[in-house]
């Protein structure tokens, strides 16, 4: 599996997950945007340029919680859309995935 994927200037990023799953909702939402952050950069774009943002949360009860997290990361006056579903994720220790498309820089 590839974590990353660039075509026609857009970054397509694999779902990111906490390798930290001890942590609660907020230490791994840091980690996972930690995740991004490192990707976006590697690839020549950064949280500026995010066109599409899938969240993917174990428990609606964890959301006000994750999109403090959120709110604190993203780049004002570049808040992309973003859709925030509940799911049951592969490892049942993981609280969130992340799923960023990209431009270029």
């Amino acid at each position: 599996m590839s974590e990353v994927a660039i075509y026609n200037d857009t970054v397509y990023l694999a779902g990111q997950i906490a390798e930290d799953t001890s942590k609660g909702i907020e230490d791994q939402m840091r980690e996972v945007l930690g995740h991004v952050d490192r990707l976006l950069a590697d690839a020549g774009s950064d949280k500026s340029c995010i066109l599409m943002c899938q969240i993917f949360i174990t428990d609606m009860a964890n959301f006000p919680a994750m999109n403090t997290v959120w709110d604190e990361w993203v780049a004002q006056g570049h808040t992309p859309p973003r859709a925030t579903v509940e799911a049951k994720l592969a490892n049942p220790a993981c609280l969130v995935e992340v799923c960023i498309t990209a431009a270029l820089r």
